[in-house]
C-alpha cells in the first residue's frame, strides 16, 4: 500500500502519528521509565502531586505516573495481542470461504451471523464469569469474538477479488489456493484490511478498558487504564485528578490511531486518483 510523502503531512496526522510513536515507546519501555514499583505505596491516598510525584498519588498511595506507565504496556500488549490473533483467524477463514465457496462458505457465513447477533459485552462477560479473567482467557475471549468481524469483512472484500479478471486469468492457467491467496487476494486486500486493525484496535483497547473497569478485564497486581479509572474514580467526588489521568490516556490513543488509519486512507485514495 503506498502511503502519502511525509512532507506533505497534514497535522492531524502529524499529530496522530506523534501519539502513536509515543505509545508504541510508552509500551516498550514505560516499566523501565516508572520511578516508582506499580503496587509501592509511599503516601496517604490522593495526595496532591509534588516534585516527587508528578501525578500524585492514587488511592492506595502508590504514584500515579509509575502506574501509568506500567498500565501502558498491559493495556497497550493485551489489546495488540488479542487483534493479532482475531485477525490470524478471520482472514484466512475468511479468504478461504470466499474462494472454495459452496455450502461451507454459506455454511460458515449464517454460523458467523449468528455468533455477531449476541452482543460482544454479554458474550465476553458470560465467558469471563464461568472461566476467570486470567490474562490468557482475555485475550483469548476477545479473539475469538473480533475474528468473527475479521472473517466476515475478509472474506466480503476477497469475494470481490476473486471475480475480477486478473483473478479468474490465474485460476486458468492452473494457480494453486496458497498462490492465489498469496499473490492475488492478499496483496489487493490490504489497504480495508489495515484499515480494520486499527479499527479493531481501537474497539478492542476501548473494550478492555470496559472490562477492566467493570472488574472482570485485567486483574491485579498488573495496573491497567481501565482498572486504574475505576479505582480512582471516589476521587472525582473530591475535586481531584487522579481519575482524569488513565482516562485522558485510553482517549488519547483511540484518537492518534484513529488519525493515521484516516491519514493512510485518504493518501491511498490521493495516490490512487493520481495514476488513474
Amino acid at each position: 500500500m503506498t502511503l502519502p510523502v511525509f512532507g506533505r503531512l497534514p497535522l492531524s496526522a502529524l499529530l496522530g502519528l506523534l501519539i502513536v510513536t509515543a505509545t508504541a515507546a510508552l509500551f516498550l519501555f514505560g516499566p523501565m521509565l516508572a520511578p516508582f514499583g506499580q503496587e509501592e505505596v509511599l503516601g496517604t491516598p490522593f495526595a496532591d502531586p509534588s516534585a516527587g510525584h508528578l501525578l500524585g498519588l492514587d488511592q492506595n498511595g502508590r504514584d500515579m505516573l509509575s502506574r501509568l506507565l506500567y498500565g501502558a504496556r498491559m493495556s497497550v500488549g493485551v489489546s495488540l495481542a488479542a487483534v493479532v490473533i482475531s485477525f490470524c483467524i478471520g482472514v484466512p477463514l475468511g479468504f478461504l470461504a470466499a474462494l472454495n465457496g459452496g455450502w461451507p462458505d454459506l455454511i460458515g457465513a449464517r454460523l458467523i451471523d449468528v455468533i455477531m447477533s449476541i452482543p460482544v459485552l454479554i458474550s465476553a462477560l458470560v465467558v469471563l464469569q464461568a472461566l476467570g479473567s486470567s490474562l490468557p482467557v482475555l485475550i483469548g475471549t476477545i479473539a475469538l469474538l473480533d475474528s468473527t468481524r475479521v472473517f466476515r469483512l475478509s472474506r466480503v472484500v476477497a469475494q470481490g477479488i476473486v471475480v475480477m479478471e486478473y483473478a479468474e486469468v490465474a485460476r486458468l492457467r492452473g494457480e494453486g489456493l496458497w498462490w492465489m491467496l498469496r499473490r492475488e487476494i492478499l496483496p489487493n486486500a490490504l489497504p480495508p484490511l489495515m484499515a480494520e486493525f486499527g479499527m479493531r484496535f481501537c474497539f478492542t483497547f476501548l473494550f478492555v478498558a470496559g472490562l477492566s473497569y467493570l472488574g472482570l478485564g485485567v486483574q491485579p497486581p498488573f495496573a491497567d487504564w481501565g482498572g486504574m479509572v475505576r479505582d480512582n474514580q471516589q476521587g472525582i467526588l473530591y475535586g481531584l485528578y487522579a481519575p482524569l489521568f488513565p482516562a485522558g490516556a485510553i482517549a488519547l490513543v483511540t484518537i492518534g490511531v484513529n488519525l493515521v488509519v484516516d491519514w493512510a486512507l485518504a493518501g491511498r485514495t490521493t495516490v490512487q486518483g493520481e495514476n488513474r
